[in-house]
């Protein structure tokens, strides 16, 4: 799936894990790093470089609470928020390249989330 979104991706100078990051960004505008995590099923040994690098880039900040200074919010920068709008078609061209439909799509997801769900308590 990568490989796939690639070139969608270099020509925003995004990584496939930096745009779940963003895609998640742009839904909530500002998400803890912990939240974060748990959607995407990376461990904050991956996330926070990654967040970090995404912060070099005037993407997002980091922002950390000011009564817990163990939790960190991460928040879109103008700039992330404009790079919603060059992003806007790649769903629809990667649907286009697999040929799946809607109901496809859906019935994948409901069974993908319950295989993650599985592990997730089995491990």
């Amino acid at each position: 799936m990568t490989a796939l979104y690639r070139p969608y991706l270099d020509e925003l100078d995004l990584t496939y894990p930096q745009y779940l990051v963003m895609l998640l960004l742009w839904e909530h505008e500002k998400l803890c790093v912990k939240q974060i995590g748990c959607e995407l099923w990376l461990d904050s040994g991956t996330l926070t470089p990654l967040l970090k690098r995404m912060e070099e880039t005037g993407l997002l900040t980091r922002l950390r609470c000011t009564h817990d200074e163990r939790m960190v919010y991460i928040q879109l920068t103008k700039e992330g928020k404009q790079l919603q709008h060059k992003a806007a078609g790649i769903p629809d061209n990667i649907f286009s390249e697999l040929s799946i439909s809607t109901p496809q799509l859906k019935s994948l997801k409901k069974e993908l989330s319950a295989i993650l769900n599985k592990l997730d308590k089995k491990y």
